[in-house]
């Protein structure tokens, strides 16, 4: 079984482009990038001068007996440094923590909304386990990247160049190129193997994103797995995408081993270098013992955060390969977009017209076929024929979730196309066939039809649906939980909240695609009633497989393999002998004998 991903491969990354795209984000927070950075810069040209005044201090004190005195100025001085330090160290930290998760917060709010935006063709072939893991992984990654650019990459390299340049200064050339050199040294062993190892990391992700989809659409489908006994088969399933995994991870730690022990080798030989010249400056005369203790000093504040170094940089190439996942979410072009200059449908009324209309799915199944058909405000046309005939397919078009191969559909005369697409939803309801609720309760499932509506207009709409008597007879009222998909309510009464949420929305046009279908004979006489008075007024499009439920539609439309082949209203359709009236006489028969059981 074939397993799709939405992302991007992990392969021919551009680490560059996944910063521009991060950097806007980052400038809208200027003053507090600055003063971040301003507060990185004082804290450590604090830190770097400790180690002189604690070598004025060990100078001072290293003199005889008779000539000791206490260094009062370079304790001081001692004292203020380490305290600049610590402080602006914090402060840099307090100030730059709004950028971090502000930036996160936009980042995660944008890729949030363009899902949205993107068509119902992306989000049918999207793993919904595995986007999730890439987005959760992108954010924090968003999180590491910032903190410990900020945080150790700017300080370490701002630390390196100011000793550098202070060994430069106060003692002989050959300090400040060893030092440097060691870091040079260290810097490229640390790239060459990070980038090698890089690949492993990347392997990792995209198995434990594959495996994390695995098992999330394996649960959401549990009773599927548990009707067919098929458990031992997913957690088969499963372990094969671990198993790969797991070898990735082995050859992971196995290369991350690799890399600290060269880095270990090389900070040791410059280490020692560098303070067997110190030594050898002592015995010559030419260095005090202050100066041994300030370059020990400096070696100990280098070579920490140098080693450090090593480790975030793996880290920020981690981060950057799951930033790059979720920035590849939007990359992803939207299929339906709003045209430039589009307008706002408004109005009470609205007229529907199918003209001419072709589509297709996959560029090669014609799915319709010069569908032409008109809903005159507040008329009621409904739908019928055999499954695959391309029924439901009229509702995602007039809901514009894709766009038409050929023709066009219109509202009041104008090409959907050229409305936004916002305004063009806000003007249609439906209840569709298949009702997928949200894991929360009665209530905020009615109410998401109109989120602002009262009270009063939520309990009228679900007694309009014939669902507030039962709604009444549970525990918790409005407040029961539905648990995921609506899985703790039946067929029937998922159905019926369907329809309480579209009677809330209130629209000019309703759509009704096999609204019923899930009731039983009783509730759906019942009703069907409210669907009629719900329908009333408005422009209706009704997709039907029970013909009882449409015989008072203005015209009924029959369609076979994407084609209009007959239309009329219920009484000329039947009086026609043709295909209608075929299904009409089978399902009457159907009834009949299941009258007589």
């Amino acid at each position: 079984m074939r397993f799709t991903h939405t992302t991007p491969p992990p392969t021919d990354r551009d680490d560059w482009q996944t910063l521009r795209t991060l950097w806007p984000y980052l400038l809208r927070f200027k003053g507090r990038l600055a003063l971040a950075l301003s507060c990185l810069i004082g804290a450590k040209v604090a830190t770097v001068t400790v180690p002189l005044f604690l070598k004025d201090i060990v100078d001072a004190l290293s003199v005889p007996a008779t000539l000791l005195a206490v260094p009062v100025m370079a304790l001081a001085g001692y004292g203020v440094a380490r305290l600049l330090s610590s402080v602006l160290g914090e402060v840099r930290d307090a100030v730059f923590a709004r950028v971090i998760q502000g930036a996160i917060r936009q980042v995660a709010r944008q890729v949030f909304a363009h899902l949205f935006r993107l068509s119902l063709r992306f989000h049918l072939g999207r793993q919904t386990g595995g986007m999730s893991r890439d987005i959760e992984r992108g954010t924090k990654g968003i999180g590491f990247l910032l903190n410990f650019t900020v945080f150790n990459i700017l300080p370490t390299l701002i630390e390196i160049a100011l000793v550098a340049g202070i060994l430069f200064w106060l003692f002989d050339i050959w300090f400040a190129l060893v030092t440097v050199a060691t870091i040079a040294v260290y810097i490229g062993f640390t790239l060459v193997v990070t980038e090698w190892r890089t690949v492993f990391r990347r392997t990792m992700n995209d198995l434990d994103s594959k495996a994390n989809a695995k098992a999330i659409d394996a649960l959401i489908n549990y009773e599927t797995v548990k009707y067919f006994g098929n458990e031992g088969w997913e957690a088969a399933r499963y372990d094969e995408g671990l198993a790969r995994w797991e070898a990735s991870a082995v050859k992971n730690q196995v290369s991350l081993s690799l890399l600290n022990a060269g880095q270990g080798v090389i900070i040791a030989v410059g280490v020692t270098s560098v303070m067997v010249m110190a030594a050898r400056g002592v015995v010559a005369g030419t260095m005090t013992v202050g100066d041994v203790v300030l370059v020990a000093s400096y070696l100990t504040q280098l070579w920490s955060p140098l080693h450090f170094l090593g480790f975030v940089y793996r880290e920020i190439r981690h981060a950057l390969a799951d930033m790059e996942r979720m920035f590849g979410l939007l990359r992803q072009d939207e299929e339906v977009a709003d045209a430039p200059g589009a307008r706002a449908l408004s109005g009470a009324e609205a007229t529907v017209s199918f003209d001419a209309v072709d589509f297709s799915y996959d560029g090669k199944r014609e799915i319709l076929q010069g569908v032409s058909f008109t809903i005159p405000a507040g008329k009621t046309l409904a739908v019928v024929g055999a499954s695959g005939a391309g029924k439901s397919t009229l509702a995602r078009l007039l809901f514009r979730f894709y766009d038409v191969s050929g023709g066009a559909v219109r509202v009041n005369g104008t090409d959907i196309r050229q409305l936004t697409q916002d305004s063009l939803r806000a003007h249609i309801g439906i209840v569709p066939q298949d009702t997928v609720l949200f894991n929360d309760t009665i209530w905020a499932n009615i109410a998401y039809g109109r989120p602002e509506a009262s009270r009063e207009e939520v309990i009228d709409a679900a007694r309009r649906a014939h669902i507030h008597a039962f709604v009444e007879t549970l525990p918790d009222g409005y407040d029961t939980q539905v648990g995921e998909r609506g899985l703790k309510l039946s067929g029937g009464e998922k159905q019926r909240v369907a329809i309480a949420r579209a009677l809330l929305k209130n629209p000019p046009i309703m759509i009704f695609d096999e609204a019923t279908s899930a009731l039983d004979s009783r509730t759906e006489r019942a009703i069907q009633q409210e669907l009629a008075a719900a329908a009333s007024g408005r422009t209706t499009l009704v997709v039907a497989h029970r013909l009882s439920t449409i015989v008072d539609a203005d015209e009924i439309v029959v369609l076979d393999a994407g084609r209009v082949i007959e239309r009329g209203n219920h009484r000329t359709l039947v009086a026609a002998g043709g295909r209608y009236s075929a299904l009409w006489a089978m399902q009457q028969q159907g009834e009949a004998a299941a009258a007589d059981l």
